[in-house]
């Protein structure tokens, strides 16, 4: 694990970044969906920040939105 954070600060690696920060918020929206629905099944309300969750999916559009046209530019360059 700790070779894999040192990979990637790296300035020269094989690791997309945006990629590693888009998955990892995802990953926390999914959590909070999941948490949604099975509060909401045993009966109670999970109070989410709207500014929060905002946040999170900004990242995520953000970083797979940037890497995906980095993608299309560096098709159209080859």
């Amino acid at each position: 694990m700790k070779n894999f954070i040192l990979n990637i600060v790296k300035d020269s690696n094989d690791i997309n970044e945006k990629n590693v920060v888009g998955f990892l918020s995802f990953v926390v929206m999914v959590i909070f969906a999941f948490a949604d629905i099975i509060t909401g099944a045993i009966g109670k309300d999970l109070v989410i920040n709207d500014n929060i969750y905002q946040s999170f999916l900004i990242l995520v559009l953000g970083s797979f939105g940037i890497s995906g046209l980095e993608k299309i530019m560096n098709n159209k360059k080859d």
